[in-house]
């Protein structure tokens, strides 16, 4: 009797819903899946009315049984026209009804606000509300002269609905806008509907995302992005799309807790490894200086080398040390442990430019290059440049705890780095000193790729070039500029977490690879001069002083 009538409830409340004959069919049967028809509507104190689906029937969300699918459907429907005997008393429902003619001549505005609901917009109230924008060519091509708009603006919380299953992000304000005009589904329009979502400073490490309830997405329905272009901006989001439904702003974490937590461990294993292999290189480079002592070219090659994978020595200890002591240790500590961090970064970048700047003496400026105490002055620039910067941003307290947070703040990780409060310092000092290295490196790496392939065309290079060796030694110079740091302005977006594992690993295994590429690039000139890249420079040279 009581499925009965649910049954009976529901075909009176939602006229739309008896059209869904073949799939309802299965709310008259006494399936596993029963309870999915036992829907009622629950008096409040408040004399408000709210679906009571989450609590009497749980596996309604996840169900793919034919009840479940029929009451989804059906609360769809209902939250789509919004009718009288939901618009008025459900809590967390708010609707706007408009009639708009065919001849409109200009595009709808609609505001709206969780709080408040949609309604026509006021213009005091500029920058502070979302907006609604319909195109008026979507009007034009209807067939009836007057067509109803309905606009929905439901708080996602109270009526516990639209909830993805392994759902990571957040729905803006937990609120989601429906769109309907007429009775009739509108598609594949040439001029989108935008949709404004206002809101104030996000957290760091967020993505935003425009996204439609798709409910032929998964066994309940889910958040889709196709036919949507997000478009961001400093107070607020413009989604743009081609069709009408239920719209939200999914705020995506950068990090979840278990990524974090695995890419902590990658690292902290990656850095461990390539402490050892920043030693090894260190030691090879030390021996072949002592074994080549009257080649200056040579020497002042494995002296940048030395310091190079000196400053990745200190990056890797400086992390090791932070991850291990970030949590629970005094302000001043953590202060101090965060300009270690950062000076030991910007010591490896530094010392990457030198090497770009180094190899740009060797092959470009070969003819009449001296330098007085070379290296020493290299060694001033490297070690020095990176503690002014770090002296001048520890004076203005741009060092201290940074957490990483998920949307709702919960606390992912914590490090001694420059804090929240100073991301300007971040920018500048990382982010824009590295691009400008970066790019003055490629270029290097450009003319050094050119001047190598043209001396092997000419035959100036003898000796045994493997292929496979040459694509080692292009790949180890890459590496040996820093090009795989440009990978951190890729881990933005929905597909960061890819990016994040590959950056970590590379970058945690840079050591190894410089290492790799000495051994390939050195170790044959323990036993012959042909094929090394000192050969090759000073046959540049030579060939230079001729042709002046």
């Amino acid at each position: 009797m009581k499925l009965l009538l649910g049954t009976i409830l529901l075909l009176l409340v939602l006229p739309d819903a008896a059209r869904e004959q073949e799939v309802c069919a299965a709310v008259g049967r006494r399936d596993r899946n029963c309870q999915c028809c036992n829907t009622e509507l629950e008096e409040r104190g408040d004399g408000t009315v709210s679906p009571d689906l989450p609590q009497r029937c749980l596996e309604r969300g996840h169900s793919s049984s034919p009840s479940c699918a029929c009451l989804r459907k059906c609360w769809f429907r209902l939250l789509e026209s919004a009718g009288p005997a939901l618009r008025n008393r459900l809590a967390g429902l708010k609707v706007l009804l408009l009639n708009v003619s065919r001849a409109v001549t200009r595009d709808v505005l609609i505001s709206f606000s969780p709080t408040e609901g949609p309604r026509m917009p006021n213009m005091t109230e500029k920058g502070k509300a979302g907006k609604i924008q319909l195109p008026r060519e979507m009007f034009q091509s209807l067939s009836s002269w007057t067509v109803r708009v309905v606009v929905t603006v439901l708080n996602i919380q109270q009526l516990r609905m639209f909830k993805e299953f392994n759902q990571t992000g957040q729905v803006l304000d937990n609120t989601v806008v429906g769109i309907t005009v007429g009775e009739t589904s509108i598609s594949g329009l040439r001029d989108p509907v935008q949709l404004t979502f206002a809101h104030g400073q996000l957290p760091p490490g967020v993505t935003r995302q425009c996204v439609f309830w798709d409910l032929s997405k998964g066994q309940a329905g889910g958040w889709s992005i196709s036919g949507c272009v997000t478009q961001p901006g400093d107070k607020g989001t413009v989604c743009s799309c081609d069709h009408l439904t239920f719209f939200a702003l999914l705020l995506n974490p950068a990090l979840d807790r278990s990524t974090a937590q695995a890419l902590m461990a990658v690292a902290t294993a990656g850095c461990g490894v390539a402490v050892a292999f920043s030693i090894f290189t260190i030691a090879f480079c030390i021996f072949l200086r002592c074994r080549f002592r009257l080649e200056e070219t040579l020497r002042i090659n494995l002296g940048l080398h030395v310091n190079l994978g000196g400053s990745l020595l200190f990056l890797n200890l400086a992390f090791l040390l932070n991850s291990g002591l970030s949590n629970g240790t005094q302000p001043w500590t953590c202060k101090v442990l965060g300009g270690l961090t950062h000076y030991c970064l910007l010591c490896c970048f530094t010392w990457t430019a030198l090497e770009g700047f180094h190899f740009y003496l060797l092959f470009v400026k070969v003819l009449g290059t001296y330098i007085h105490r070379y290296l020493a002055k290299l060694c001033l620039v490297g070690w020095g440049f990176p503690a002014l910067i770090v002296v001048v941003a520890g004076v203005i307290g741009s060092y201290g705890e940074y957490r990483i947070q998920t949307v709702d703040h919960q606390v992912i990780a914590r490090l001694c780095w420059i804090t929240s409060k100073h991301l300007l310092v971040h920018y500048i000092t990382n982010c824009g000193y590295f691009v400008l290295i970066f790019l003055f490196n490629m270029a290097v790496f450009g003319v050094v790729t050119q001047k190598s392939c043209c001396l092997q065309a000419t035959g100036a290079v003898q000796g045994d070039r493997k292929a496979w060796k040459v694509a080692l030694v292009a790949a180890g110079l890459f590496c040996l500029l820093g090009a795989t740091w440009a990978l951190m302005f890729l881990t933005y977006g929905t597909s960061s977490a890819p990016v994040l594992y590959i950056f970590t690993i590379l970058n945690s295994l840079q050591g190894i690879f410089i290492f790799i590429w000495l051994v390939v690039l050195y170790y044959p000139k323990t036993k012959e001069t042909t094929g090394s890249l000192s050969h090759i420079i000073r046959h540049d040279k030579t060939a230079t002083v001729s042709q002046d």
